[in-house]
C-alpha cells in the first residue's frame, strides 16, 4: 500500500510539473563553447559562473577539445537541447552548420544567445561579442606602425568558418588594403586555433618568405604558434597577437611579441548569461552586446584597467 501511495505521489508530482510547477525549478542555461582548452574559454566560463550566482540560475559550460571539432560541438548542442533548457548560450564553430538545431530551439521557444562568435541567422536574440573587425583593424594599424608602413606581412588565423575567424581576417586585411598601400599580404593560413598546427604553418610561411617583416596570429592558439615558429627558426619578425593567456603575456614581456588585442572574456561569459535571463523575462535586447577590446603591450600590460581583462 505504501509503495502504491509513493507511485501515486510521483505521478501527481509529474503531472503538476507539466502544468506549471516546472517554473519553480531552477532555470537551466547550458553554454556550448567553441573549445575548452584555451585559457580564454576558462575566463568566459568564470564570467558565466559569476552571472549564474548573481541571477540564481543553473549554468553548465562545455566545448569540444579542439576548435576543429565542428561535429562534436553539434553533438553537444543536440544533447543540451534534449535536456529542454529554458535558454541556451552558443559560440558557433561553424556559423552555418548549427542552424538546423537552432531552428529546433526556436520552435521550442528556447531563447538562444550567441557569444564570442555569431551565427549566420536571426535566431539568436542577441550576440555577446567583441567587435572583431574593429579590433583586427586596430591590430593592423599597430603592425603597420611597427614595420614602418611597408613590407611583407602574413596571417595565421584559427578558421574561415566561424564569425570570429572571418571578421578578424577581414578586419585586418581590409585595413591594410585601404590604408597601407606599401604593405603586401603574402599569406593567409588557417591552423584551427591549435598551437602545434599553427607553429608548423607559421614555420612554413617563414621558410617561404625570407623578407617577411610581420605576422598576425588571430587567436590565442594561432598567436602562440607564431611565437613558437619565430623562436624555433630564430627569425626576428614583428608579431602581433589576439587574446591573452600566460604564454602570450610572457612573449610580450620578453619582447618576442610586440603586443596583442585582448577581449573581455569574463565580460562575454557574464553578459551571455545575463542576456539569457533578460530574454526569459521578455526584455528587449540589442542585436549585439559589444563587450569591448584593448591593445596591450609592454608599456601598459600592468595597467589595472588592462590587467583586469587579461587572463592566465
Amino acid at each position: 500500500m505504501k509503495r502504491r501511495a509513493v507511485n501515486i505521489a510521483a505521478v501527481l508530482a509529474a503531472s503538476l510539473g507539466l502544468s506549471g510547477v516546472a517554473f519553480a525549478q531552477e532555470t537551466y542555461i547550458p553554454l556550448i563553447s567553441k573549445g575548452f582548452q584555451h585559457q580564454f574559454w576558462q575566463a568566459v566560463k568564470q564570467g558565466a559562473d559569476q552571472a549564474a550566482k548573481d541571477y540564481k540560475v543553473k549554468v553548465t559550460f562545455e566545448g569540444p577539445e579542439t576548435e576543429a571539432m565542428v561535429d562534436k560541438q553539434i553533438d553537444m548542442l543536440s544533447a543540451a537541447l534534449a535536456k529542454k533548457p529554458q535558454a541556451l548560450g552558443f559560440a558557433a564553430l561553424d556559423s552555418k552548420a548549427a542552424i538546423p538545431l537552432l531552428k529546433k530551439a526556436q520552435a521550442a521557444k528556447i531563447p538562444v544567445v550567441a557569444f564570442d562568435s555569431g551565427v549566420d541567422s536571426d535566431i539568436p536574440v542577441t550576440t555577446a561579442t567583441t567587435d572583431n573587425k574593429a579590433a583586427a583593424a586596430l591590430a593592423a594599424d599597430k603592425m603597420a606602425e611597427l614595420i614602418g608602413k611597408s613590407g611583407e606581412v602574413a596571417l595565421v588565423v584559427h578558421d574561415q568558418t566561424s564569425r570570429t575567424g572571418v571578421d578578424r581576417r577581414d578586419g585586418f586585411l581590409e585595413r591594410m588594403k585601404s590604408t597601407y598601400p606599401n604593405i603586401k599580404i603574402v599569406s593567409v593560413q588557417y591552423g584551427g586555433g591549435d598551437q602545434l598546427k599553427s607553429t608548423e604553418i607559421a614555420k612554413s610561411i617563414l621558410q617561404a618568405s625570407p623578407n617577411l617583416k610581420g605576422m598576425f596570429g588571430a587567436n590565442e592558439g594561432s598567436a602562440i604558434g607564431v611565437v613558437n615558429a619565430a623562436k624555433e627558426t630564430k627569425r626576428k619578425i614583428v608579431i602581433v597577437g589576439y587574446d591573452s593567456g600566460k604564454q602570450q603575456k610572457d612573449a610580450i614581456k620578453d619582447g618576442t611579441m610586440a603586443g596583442a588585442i585582448t577581449q573581455n572574456p569574463v565580460g562575454i561569459g557574464y553578459k551571455t548569461v545575463e542576456a539569457a535571463v533578460k530574454a526569459l523575462k521578455g526584455e528587449t535586447l540589442p542585436k549585439v552586446i559589444d563587450t569591448g577590446f584593448y591593445w596591450y603591450d609592454k608599456s601598459n600590460i600592468a595597467d589595472p584597467k588592462i590587467a583586469a581583462v587579461l587572463y592566465d
